[in-house]
């Protein structure tokens, strides 16, 4: 009796800053998740994305919460326990480690949300 083995193909997971580039995509999977017609303050800042093969799998995005600045993460696709739990401890790192003005200053933070909103949404 022979045996067939299916092979799946792996794909690479890679961990990528966020470019200008991405953010209609990522603006796609927010608003796939929320059955959305336009993005809200909810989208934030995107600052990191997770990237397995050429699709973006999940990205991270700064928000505000209790007035304090926090970070969310998105996901479009099924993320392993694993996958999303390195991403996640990638996602944490790059917060802690970042000290530009978004990152630290919440009035600039909410700022820089409304700026992404309008824009987004034109």
């Amino acid at each position: 009796m022979i045996m067939e083995t299916d092979y799946k193909t792996q794909q690479r997971s890679q961990y990528a800053e966020v470019y200008i580039s991405d953010i209609p995509q990522l603006k796609n999977i927010f608003l796939e998740i929320f059955k959305l017609e336009s993005v809200n303050e909810n989208f934030g800042i995107p600052f990191l994305i997770l990237k397995k093969g050429s699709n973006i799998a999940a990205f991270a995005s700064l928000f505000i919460k209790d007035n304090k600045i926090d970070f969310q993460i998105y996901q479009n696709s099924d993320l392993t326990i694993n996958e999303r739990a390195g991403f996640e401890k990638n996602a944490e790192s790059y917060f802690r480690q970042n000290n530009s003005a978004n990152f630290r200053d919440v009035e600039q933070l909410k700022s820089s949300i409304i700026q992404m909103i309008d824009w987004l949404n034109i």
